[in-house]
């Protein structure tokens, strides 16, 4: 697996609130659990680990030690207003298309069945 997707497996395990996430993928198998001490640890499974493959372990080890410390993101000191959940995950669009004006800008007031994206 690329050590880039693993990247982000450990990237969307931190912002989510999920614990554990296990993906296989082919023979590889890739099981990432949050918590501990460190935050959160990955164990890499493969049944036929070819001789290259320690080094890319390692690699993944350095990767989850070294995601903490870059991913800490300081928490919003105060919000106003109110918050608008979306009903479903997806693209956030500001505008009906490319060039259009978006729906809201900020700081404006919206009306409740107000379209503010897409």
């Amino acid at each position: 697996m690329d050590l880039r997707k693993l990247k982000k497996l450990i990237d969307l395990v931190e912002e989510s609130g999920i614990a554990e996430l296990e993906v296989t993928e082919g023979e590889e198998k890739v099981k990432i659990v949050k918590g501990g001490s460190s935050g959160k640890e990955v164990v890499v499974l493969s049944p036929s680990a070819p001789a290259a493959s320690p080094p890319a372990a390692e690699a993944v080890t350095a990767l989850a030690a070294a995601a903490p410390a870059s991913t800490q993101r300081e928490a919003p000191t105060s919000l106003e207003g109110h918050i608008v959940k979306s009903p479903m995950v997806g693209t956030f669009y500001r505008s009906g298309s490319p060039g259009a004006k978006p729906f809201v800008e900020v700081g404006d007031t919206v009306k409740a069945g107000q379209a503010i994206c897409i």
